[in-house]
């Protein structure tokens, strides 16, 4: 990382900036370009390891190019501000982000309550009651993140 003064280090603030984020976007392997998507997302971090969960319909272009190659990125940010010097003529943005990759895979049915709740906790409450038709035709991907570094720009 260039700016070492932003660098963000600490594994918990790491995992505190992601939970400030509202959308990660997953990057995958299309060849020719990367195939990028934002997503919702919740989240896991434990001992060090940070698992991400999302979900989605169990068909399209996001799952044909997993079965091809599961290593995937993502990015999240958040705390913009507009950041203006009129006197130096200047213009920059306040912000904190996220990025780092790691191996994306199916969750199986007996994980899948688990990891919606997990994705509802990050956006309204943990308790959100999820009927079970719904859970049945429902996606659920996890992201077992290998590496991930951080970076913050304050005022």
């Amino acid at each position: 990382m260039r700016r070492k003064d932003r660098e963000i280090v600490d594994f918990e603030e790491l995992v505190e900036v992601m939970r400030r984020c509202d959308v990660c976007r997953l990057a995958l392997n299309a060849q020719e370009v990367p195939y990028i998507l934002p997503l919702n997302f919740g989240m896991e971090a434990e001992d060090g390891q940070v698992v991400l969960y999302f979900h989605g319909a169990g068909e399209g272009t996001k799952h044909e190019l997993i079965a091809r190659d599961n290593r995937a990125s993502f990015e999240m940010d958040c705390g913009h501000e507009l950041i203006l010097d009129d006197e130096k003529k200047t213009c920059s943005m306040v912000y904190e982000s996220v990025v780092g990759r790691g191996l994306i895979e199916t969750v199986d049915d007996r994980e899948k309550l688990r990891a919606l709740r997990l994705i509802m906790a990050h956006y309204r409450q943990e308790d959100f009651p999820i009927p079970q038709e719904l859970i049945a035709g429902t996606c659920v991907l996890r992201l077992t993140v290998s590496r991930m570094s951080g970076k913050r720009r304050n005022f």
